[in-house]
C-alpha cells in the first residue's frame, strides 16, 4: 500500500511518517509512506492508495476531495493519534480507509 500524508509544509508529519514506517516494519508490512506539502497533492495523483491530511490542514478537505475524486480515500488524521505521534494508530486508520475503498 502507498500512504501519502499531506500537511502545511510536509515537515510536521515527518515524525508521524517515521513512526508509521516503524509500525509497518514491525508488522512485516512493506508499505511506502511519505509526506508532502499540501500543494503537491495534485501532482502526486496516482502515486498513492490512501491520502491522510494533517489535522492542521483539515480546512482543505473539501478542496482535496474534489482533486482526488474517487482515485483514493482521503481523511484527516485522528488529532489524538497525530499529537501522540502514534504511528501504529495512524497506520490502522490508513489500512481501514483502504479496505473500505476496496470493499465498495
Amino acid at each position: 500500500m502507498r500512504i501519502m500524508l499531506a500537511c502545511q509544509a510536509g515537515m510536521s508529519t515527518s515524525l508521524v511518517v517515521m513512526k508509521m514506517k516503524d509500525a509497518a516494519k514491525a508488522q512485516g508490512k512493506d508499505y511506502k509512506i511519505w509526506a508532502v506539502d499540501q500543494e503537491m497533492i495534485e501532482s502526486e495523483l496516482g502515486n498513492f492508495d490512501v491520502l491522510l491530511l494533517g489535522p492542521q490542514v483539515r480546512h482543505i478537505m473539501r478542496k482535496v476531495n474534489k482533486i482526488v475524486g474517487d482515485k483514493a480515500p482521503v481523511a484527516v488524521i485522528d488529532p489524538v493519534s497525530y499529537g501522540r505521534c502514534d504511528g501504529a494508530a495512524v497506520l490502522r486508520q490508513a489500512e481501514k480507509l483502504y479496505e473500505e475503498k476496496k470493499g465498495e
